[in-house]
C-alpha cells in the first residue's frame, strides 16, 4: 500500500495549527488560518507524490507534545524527524535557518551572506515564505535588514509573539545544547537524508 501524508489539527497558544507527517518525518506545521494554506497543501501532495489523509500517528502525537512544550517554555529545539522537500536553494536557506539559535534573530541579508549568496536577499525571503514547517525551521527568527518584522505567513503578530516567547525563556536554556551543537539533526548531510 502506498503511504500518505497523515495530518491532524494541533493546539498551540497562538492558535490552531495543522501538522502533517510522512512515514519519514514531519513535513508540515502551519497555522490553520494562513491565507495560502490550500495552496500549500496542494503543493505538499505534489512534492511528496502521496495524498493527504486525516488521522494521527505516534509522530504527530510527539509533534503535539513538542509544540506544547515549546509554547510552555520547556523546549528550545524540536527533536521530531523531518521530511523536507524543496529546491537545492530552498534547502540551503532552510539549513541556515535551523542554525539561528533559539531567542536570536538574523536578517535576510545575514542569511544570504551565510550561504555565500549575498545578492540573493529577495530569494532568501521567498525561500522563507515557502517553508512549510513553521517554528521548527524557524523562519520567524528572520527579520528585515532594517530591523523591522517582515513577512511571516502566520501573521506578523504571531512572529512578534514567537520572538517574545523565546526572549522570555532564553535564560532558562543558557548552557544547554543548542541547534548548532546537533549535527545529527541539522547537518547538511542529515538534511539530504530527509529527501528522497
Amino acid at each position: 500500500m502506498k503511504s500518505a501524508i497523515t495530518w491532524r489539527i494541533l493546539d498551540s497558544k497562538l492558535g490552531r495549527m495543522i501538522g502533517g507527517a510522512t512515514d519519514k518525518g514531519v513535513c508540515l506545521l502551519e497555522f490553520v488560518d494562513r491565507k495560502s494554506l490550500n495552496t500549500i497543501l496542494t503543493k505538499l501532495e505534489k512534492k511528496h507524490r502521496i495524498p493527504l489523509l486525516y488521522g494521527t500517528t505516534p509522530l504527530l502525537e510527539k509533534l503535539q507534545n513538542e509544540v506544547t512544550a515549546y509554547f510552555s517554555g520547556e523546549l528550545n529545539q524540536f527533536l521530531v524527524p523531518l521530511d523536507v522537500r524543496g529546491t537545492d536553494f530552498q534547502l540551503e536557506v532552510w539549513q541556515e535557518l535551523v542554525k539561528v539559535p533559539y531567542g536570536k534573530i538574523r536578517s535576510y541579508n545575514e542569511i544570504a551572506k551565510a550561504i555565500n549568496r549575498p545578492s540573493a536577499v529577495r530569494a532568501v525571503g521567498n525561500a522563507n515564505g515557502d517553508n512549510n514547517i513553521a517554528i521548527i525551521i524557524p523562519c520567524h527568527r528572520v527579520i528585515g535588514n532594517n530591523g523591522d518584522l517582515t513577512g511571516y505567513g502566520g501573521g506578523l503578530w504571531r512572529k512578534k509573539k514567537l520572538l517574545d516567547l523565546e526572549k522570555r525563556y532564553l535564560g532558562k536554556f543558557e548552557g544547554e545544547l543548542s541547534v548548532n551543537d546537533c549535527p545529527v539533526l541539522y547537518s547538511q548531510s542529515s538534511l539530504e537524508k530527509w529527501i528522497d
